[in-house]
């Protein structure tokens, strides 16, 4: 009975022992992965002594669905994966070819080459050929592109400045006694005025001339705003024409092909060499053989929208990347037209059995919208809605200029106040009267007399 009872017991201990011998055999063949990936923004970037990015979440959401752990190492040569003359890989591809990582997890396309000697996932972003540009490349020539080197707001002002000037020169004109002397006519109405400060304005020197020193103070106020604006205006003018003069409107690779003012170029070694070098369309050759000859290449990412932000040159690149710059940096665009659809995916040597499972877990992250969530958080833009055009000089640029004429608007009326009053006070000791009553009967008469023709000093009438 004894012997009974204790076959089953033993028959439970060595069920036991195999499925924990199991556990351990499948432990062990779970080894750390090594991956290879390559620093670019956002897919893979440094914080601190750890890395971030589209590629980093990526990869720990595949290793939450597959259950396998991973060490993540930066790509020797820096370099995405080129194959020279003689057969050899170099970059991310000639790693996981050598065996030195087990996958590579960056934005590798995929592409007929590179799947002949890796294995390569179902792509987890989808992507294209496109052009990077500045915007004032981009952009067409307006009707109105004479008046950009000023904001709005500027104009106004200087429109406001204006007709304050116009009007300071009237009102000191006809408070000034040595504008008003007798049989002589005071030029300075409201119309002459304001012909006189347009020609000012224009440095035409429209007369007729002051003889007040109030009012030349005004004048001589106007005057040097007039100088410093139109400095400004045509220093202004003048640069944003020079650089638009070796630019075109580009709006596609057309576009681009049929141009000899702008250079372009792309990055070298990548896949959006090889599709212009393969292609058989004559636009995109012409293209390739132009980047050749001139070798507009560029040996980075960053070193392509550095060129692009600087102006006359246009970056060409994956969509997705050039995106990203113009998110960052809001003085660039990317043109409509993309070419060459393609996708990027992860890397594996060629039989890896790990390649349908990655795969299957990129479309199920793909249907669950977590690539879409991971693209709407790395992609997202910094730049503000559009405004005026950042050449465009604002009205805080010019202050100085409006103060100095404020405060010689204000001297002018001010030292005509002054002259009318020290003209009242000798006239109004000949009639004796009072001051006041004098300079009440001046400005009675200069402020409401529309003809200055007439208007004599009242001195003078004593004496006739």
């Amino acid at each position: 009975m004894q012997t009974v009872s204790i076959r089953p017991l033993l028959g439970c201990l060595v069920c036991v022992a195999v499925l924990l011998l199991d556990l351990g055999t499948c432990t062990a063949a779970q080894p750390e992965l090594r991956i290879t990936t390559i620093k670019q923004d956002p897919y893979t970037m440094s914080k601190g002594s750890q890395l971030e990015g589209y590629c980093m979440d990526l990869l720990s959401e595949l290793a939450k669905k597959m259950g396998f752990r991973f060490k993540v190492h930066l790509v020797k040569d820096a370099s995405y994966g080129r194959q020279d003359e003689s057969g050899n890989w170099n970059g991310m591809i000639g790693e996981v070819v050598r065996g030195e990582a087990d996958l590579a997890v960056a934005p590798l396309t995929l592409t007929a080459t590179r799947e002949k000697a890796v294995a390569m996932t179902k792509p987890y972003m989808q992507t294209g050929i496109s052009i990077l540009l500045r915007k004032d490349v981009s952009e067409s020539v307006s009707f109105f592109d004479f008046l950009s080197p000023f904001s709005a707001q500027t104009w106004i002002g200087i429109l406001l400045a204006y007709l304050g000037t116009a009007f300071c020169i009237f009102l000191s004109a006809r408070l000034s006694p040595c504008e008003w002397r007798s049989g002589e006519e005071n030029n300075f109405s409201l119309l002459n005025s304001l012909w006189f400060a347009a020609g000012a304005l224009t440095l035409q020197g429209a007369g007729p001339h002051p003889k007040a020193l109030s009012v030349r103070i005004v004048c001589c106020s106007w005057w040097l705003f007039a100088v410093v604006l139109l400095a400004c205006y045509f220093a202004n003018l003048s640069s944003s024409k020079a650089s638009e003069s070796s630019q075109v409107t580009v709006k596609g690779f057309e576009d681009l092909a049929n141009q000899d003012g702008m250079e372009y170029g792309c990055l070298a070694g990548s896949s959006t060499l090889a599709f212009f070098k393969n292609s058989n369309n004559p636009a995109y050759r012409r293209i390739f053989e132009h980047m050749e000859r001139a070798n507009s290449f560029v040996a980075s990412m960053d070193e392509g929208v550095r060129r692009a932000r600087e102006g006359n040159f246009a970056f060409i690149g994956e969509s997705v990347s050039l995106d990203l710059a113009v998110a960052r940096h809001c003085n660039l665009v990317r043109a409509h037209e993309v070419i060459g659809m393609r996708g990027y995916s992860i890397v594996a040597p060629i039989g890896s059995p790990m390649i349908k499972n990655l795969s299957v877990a990129i479309l199920q992250l793909s249907e669950a919208g977590e690539l879409s969530y991971l693209r709407s958080k790395w992609w997202a833009s910094s730049c503000l809605a559009d405004s005026a055009r950042s050449a465009a000089l604002q009205p805080h640029s010019l202050k100085g200029m409006f103060l100095v004429l404020a405060l010689g608007l204000l001297l002018g009326i001010v030292l005509a106040v002054f002259e009318l009053t020290s003209r009242s006070r000798s006239t109004a000791g000949d009639q004796r009267k009072s001051c006041c009553t004098v300079l009440a009967e001046e400005l009675s008469q200069r402020l409401k007399t529309p003809n200055t023709n007439t208007s004599q000093e009242p001195s003078d009438k004593e004496s006739a």
